[in-house]
């Protein structure tokens, strides 16, 4: 069960195991730098492809961050909103390198595993927000 406070100065959104949602973004972006310094070891497509997937993998915890410091509910709203945009573009260039088959599939699909569950778990956030 999901549990969203918004009390404008500190974002406890909770998951089933008790994790915040901004601890489990920041190690969704350390595992993702993990996988961008793999990918910057090879020549070519690879780092710009890395340069994407980190770009957005780590806005996504950036910007659940950011609620922290939201002036507003509808601020708050929204900066989730971002972090579920940065979340699926990150979903998207995880499955860019495993189609592509340049990438171990296993290690990078339980990558894509954990985007899926932040971003249903932003999507459930938001919605709930939105229907107080």
């Amino acid at each position: 069960m999901l549990k969203v406070t918004n009390t404008n100065t500190n974002a406890n959104i909770k998951s089933n195991n008790y994790i915040t949602i901004t601890d489990r973004t920041k190690q969704f972006a350390i595992r993702i730098i993990k996988a961008c310094c793999f990918l910057d070891e090879k020549p070519g497509i690879y780092r710009a492809l890395s340069k994407q997937l980190l770009r957005s993998g780590t806005s996504v915890g950036a910007n659940v961050r950011e609620t922290q410091s939201a002036q507003s509910d509808k601020d708050f709203i929204h900066k989730l909103e971002i972090a579920l945009k940065e979340a699926r573009e990150t979903q998207y260039w995880l499955e860019i390198l495993i189609e592509s088959e340049l990438v171990d599939k296993p290690k990078f699909t339980l990558l894509l595993q954990e985007a899926n569950e932040i971003g249903k778990i932003l999507v459930a956030s938001t919605k709930k927000l939105k229907d107080k």
